[in-house]
């Protein structure tokens, strides 16, 4: 479990270096006013939220190419792992190339939806339109990395993504601020460096599939469209994807309620959840590896060993994140000073601080959460799980914070208030299903 799980530790943590780099990156810009900074920093808040929408939809292919291939490598079927992969890269592809033209229609309208106006509008719009545009290669990247994951192999995603991170910096800050004579693109040369390290890295990983690696390789012949094998991806993926992106609207939702609170909220509510990564990308990690784990161990027919992958994935990925826990309550004021060093931000420092203390509370259940989640995926349980994402989000959180914004009065703490609250009962509730074990009969 350790051998799957930290190189995926390590790559989601590189990616966190380049996201809080892209935060400080943005700090620097120097506006002309205190509410223009603050409309600025809200815009970064709902560009992370849409952006995050991003590997929510990649779900929709590299969930169920991790749990075929992973099933086929478990039964030592590697070329059926070979074939499921080259299926893999056609879905992500078309998919990619759909949430391209998507993206480019919808954005304006779904900003605007979300609160932001004028000047915050136009700044999160320059930031998501680059990506947008790269889109098919960013989920194509992340589904051959899924498929090596599948097959055991979690060291390369980290070499190929962590070069991805190490990239991204310096063309971030290239692209933002110029290179000698080259005058840079501002605010919208962070996103087109973040597009173009992930279109290098689709790239590497390709020309590393097509060669041949971890017993995958991807060949012309295997690119033709296998309806069977599609239908097989797709049966795990597309529940887990509706799923996905089911919480990712919610997650919008909660989003508008806390743009609606001003852009002190917005902003603060956008720092906290960069700190906040800390713990969940850890969880994402330990749950790559219960996902690959679990889905082999079926595919060998080994329902036990299964089990105990998913439970072991689970206690060390809640050790490290209550861990991390213990760091937000101590350090959340020196934390949010990072991005909030103007005194006209001290608002911000004060409104947010509060909510990073409180997020650490959940980390137990957001360590359920994830983990249980991967877990059951990989097992190819991928459909009663979406029945627990919408009672959290819209039994819970939505109403709760409604509430507690509004006629409790408690501002962007009672937003919290109502997340946490939703981690515990969603956590709660992926925790007894793994522990029931139906999980052990599903058709992959």
């Amino acid at each position: 479990m350790l051998a799957l799980a930290l190189p995926a530790l390590a790559q989601q943590y590189l990616h966190l270096v380049v996201s809080l780099s892209d935060q400080y990156l943005a700090d620097r810009f120097d506006l002309p006013d205190p509410a223009a900074r603050k409309a600025y920093l809200a815009a970064l808040t709902t560009a992370g939220y849409l952006y995050w929408v991003v590997s929510s939809y990649t779900v929709l292919v590299s969930v169920g190419s991790t749990a075929l291939v992973a099933r086929f490598v478990g039964a030592g079927d590697w070329g059926g792992a070979r074939r499921a992969t080259a299926q893999a890269v056609l879905l992500a592809l078309a998919f990619g190339v759909a949430g391209t033209v998507a993206a480019l229609l919808g954005l304006p309208a779904l900003v605007a939806a979300l609160g932001l106006t004028g000047d915050a509008a136009a700044y999160c719009l320059s930031f998501l339109f680059p990506l947008a545009l790269l889109l098919p290669f960013q989920i194509t990247e992340s589904a051959c990395v899924a498929c090596l994951a599948g097959a055991g192999d979690t060291r390369t995603g980290l070499k190929v993504l962590g070069g991805v991170a190490v990239l991204n910096v310096p063309l971030a800050w290239g692209l933002c601020f110029g290179v000698g004579p080259l005058e840079g693109l501002g605010f919208r040369g962070i996103a087109l460096g973040t597009g173009l390290s992930h279109l290098t890295g689709c790239v590497i990983v390709l020309s590393l599939l097509a060669r041949g690696r971890s017993g995958l390789k991807i060949t012309l012949p295997a690119l033709k469209p296998d309806g069977a094998l599609l239908y097989r991806v797709l049966r795990v993926s597309v529940p887990a994807g509706v799923d996905s992106l089911s919480v990712a609207a919610c997650q919008l939702w909660f989003l508008g309620i806390v743009n609606g609170l001003g852009d002190v909220a917005a902003a603060a509510h956008g720092i906290t959840l960069k700190w906040e990564a800390l713990g969940f990308l850890a969880g994402g990690a330990f749950g790559t590896a219960a996902m690959s784990l679990v889905s082999q161990s079926l595919g060998a027919n080994d329902p036990g060993r299964a089990a105990k992958a998913g439970w072991t994935a689970f206690g060390v990925a809640c050790g490290v994140m209550t861990a991390m826990g213990v760091l937000f309550a101590v350090l959340a004021r020196p934390m949010f000073l990072v991005f909030c060093h103007a005194a006209d931000e001290e608002p911000i420092v004060e409104a947010g601080v509060p909510t990073l203390r409180l997020i650490a509370l959940a980390m137990p259940a957001l360590a359920s959460q994830i983990v249980f989640t991967a877990a059951l995926r990989g097992a190819g349980d991928a459909r009663v799980p979406v029945l627990f994402s919408w009672l959290g989000f819209l039994g819970v959180r939505i109403p709760l914070a409604y509430l507690l914004t509004g006629p409790a009065g408690l501002g962007l703490y009672g937003a919290w208030v109502a997340m946490v609250a939703d981690i515990w009962v969603r956590g709660a509730f992926f925790a007894l299903r793994f522990a029931g074990g139906r999980w052990k009969r599903a058709v992959v």
